[in-house]
């Protein structure tokens, strides 16, 4: 199927059309609420937390027999805020950092899940089938219930978000003060936690356990890249996290074989990669020209200050002097005498050089604002 039939295929299919909306509603709900695990560097709290639901939907269908998905979504609910307020437990009461908790908590739920699906399994009846997908999630089992569902706890979220911006803002980047202004911490912690818990577990379905952190994780992490406005940044991580829903549904529905959550993950991590090397402010890309840049810059001026303290020895400072006292002077180069004759800072005649009143004037304050340094 090509991409102009995929476009046909969406503008007619019922299905397709619900899947569509479903993975973009949810990339939208990660990216925001994983802006926040970002910036608190609590960037292991989606995979755990993720891993931590496992347990609960396999107690689920223990205890009701039931395979319907808002029974055991309710589980994995219950198992993974047990697991998130464990984590946060052990951190607060014990000496142990916050990595260790997630990573202990990950692996004890994670291990207990998988003892359960194995027993579940190995019951006679057949009623167990279909469990095993949310461990890499199955989108086209979303149905409209489902996105209803995603589409309300997001407007919950939004509204939250406004009514707590300020609050949100000030915990993420100094706790400290924000208990000094007399807010409840604990109550604005336990706030987030709870809302990434429940995206996590909206996203158990489409994406699954495994691989639902880096669905969290990815548009929040490209949209560090392009700001340092938190506003801007949430709404960045919710474009990216609803465009890596939608192409990854349309590349999955486009070419056979293709699973649709790690589809979707592959895009998001795409959209990190460009913004890792293209971003004008952090990319590797642009880092790297403006430190070529600076380098170029700072042979100049080495230059430009080597010559300044052979002309200040002259009452003359456009004494002529040979370009061969330069040659065993490491910032000197055929190249950087053109930029400072370009510049106007030094004449060339031949193979003699004399400075200007612009270059002594422009060395003259490189000069003092090296004595100023040191």
């Amino acid at each position: 199927m090509t991409f102009k039939d995929y476009i046909t295929l969406l503008a007619s299919d019922y299905t397709l059309q619900t899947i569509t909306l479903g993975t973009a509603i949810l990339g939208a709900i990660c990216g925001m609420l994983g802006s926040f695990a970002v910036l608190r560097k609590q960037s292991l709290l989606g995979d755990a937390i993720s891993h931590a639901s496992l347990p609960g939907i396999a107690i689920a269908f223990l205890l009701t027999g039931s395979k319907d998905t808002n029974v055991l979504l309710l589980g994995a609910l219950i198992s993974g805020l047990l697991g998130a307020f464990w984590i946060r437990g052990i951190v607060k009461k014990t000496h142990l950092k916050t990595d260790t908790a997630l990573g202990l908590i990950l692996s004890v739920f994670f291990g207990f899940g998988m003892l359960l699906l194995t027993y579940i399994q190995k019951q006679p009846n057949a009623n167990q089938a279909g469990l095993d997908k949310f461990l890499f999630g199955q989108a086209a089992t979303l149905l409209v219930e489902d996105v209803w569902l995603m589409a309300a706890v997001t407007g919950i979220c939004l509204v939250v978000l406004l009514l707590f911006w300020k609050e949100f803002k000030l915990l993420l980047f100094d706790e400290d003060y924000t208990k000094t202004l007399g807010f409840n911490t604990k109550f604005i912690d336990i706030l987030i936690t709870s809302f990434i818990v429940v995206a996590i577990v909206l996203g158990l379905q489409t994406v699954g356990v495994v691989l639902m952190s880096a669905m969290l994780l990815a548009p929040a992490a490209a949209a560090r890249q392009w700001t340092n406005s938190l506003g801007v940044m949430l709404l960045l991580a919710a474009a990216f996290g609803i465009a890596s829903g939608v192409i990854g549904t349309g590349i999955s529905a486009s070419q056979s074989n293709l699973s649709t959550g790690p589809v979707i993950v592959l895009v998001a991590g795409t959209f990190v990669l460009f913004s890792f090397i293209f971003s004008p402010s952090r990319g590797i890309l642009f880092r790297q020209l403006r430190l070529g840049s600076s380098r170029r810059d700072l042979a100049l001026h080495k230059t430009l200050s080597f010559m300044f303290e052979i002309a200040k020895t002259h009452e003359d400072k456009s004494h002529p002097h040979a370009v061969q006292i330069l040659n065993n002077f490491q910032g000197y180069t055929i190249k950087t005498l053109k930029k400072l004759e370009a510049k106007d800072y030094i004449t060339i005649n031949g193979k003699m050089w004399s400075m200007t009143k612009k270059g002594y004037a422009a060395a003259g304050n490189l000069y003092n604002q090296n004595l100023k340094d040191e």
